[in-house]
């Protein structure tokens, strides 16, 4: 790991945390505003998985999603497993920032423009997530193996017509 993924990944990490932290202290107060999220999120999951056991109250939710922050908020800033839980934060930032920073409702414009800061910085932070669970860290991601796969199974296929085709030509010639 290269110095820079070492110092950048708890950085990122870091917010997370303290934003996990804050949410499982503060579940009972900041359900009512996960309220309409849950609202339309919810019956999407149920329908997508019927099966699974999904809770419909917000406040279970948003303690929910505090302790996948936490989780994979530890294991980027460990190097455990980054790629997984950059992606597990980036899909656990989409609830949170829809919920708490919607600033097109807001009429007070100091409270509006705090929470636009606020939605713009949670969408920078996706995106450096996303970047983070692209990053193969100078290793061949799994895109260009298969890549590499086509093309080496294209060349051996190649080589073997080749190849029996010469075979063919020197049984032929051994018959006449």
């Amino acid at each position: 790991m290269t110095v820079t993924r070492l110092i950048a990944r708890p950085m990122l990490a870091s917010m997370f945390v303290v934003g996990g932290v804050n949410a499982l202290k503060n579940a009972s107060s900041l359900g009512p505003a996960a309220q309409p999220i849950a609202d339309k999120v919810v019956p999407l999951a149920q329908k997508a998985v019927p099966q699974a056991p999904i809770p419909t109250d917000a406040t279970t939710l948003v303690r929910i999603n505090a302790v996948a922050q936490i989780t994979a908020a530890a294991a980027l800033a460990t190097g455990r497993a980054p790629r997984l839980a950059s992606t597990v934060l980036a899909a656990s930032l989409l609830p949170t920032t829809f919920a708490g920073h919607r600033f097109w409702e807001e009429s007070d414009p100091a409270a509006k423009g705090n929470q636009k800061v606020h939605f713009f910085k949670n969408i920078s932070m996706m995106g450096g997530l996303l970047l983070a669970g692209v990053d193969t860290e100078g290793k061949p991601g799994l895109a260009w193996r298969a890549r590499r796969a086509a093309t080496d199974a294209k060349r051996e296929a190649r080589q073997l017509a080749k190849d029996a085709r010469r075979e063919a030509r020197l049984a032929k010639a051994q018959l006449t």
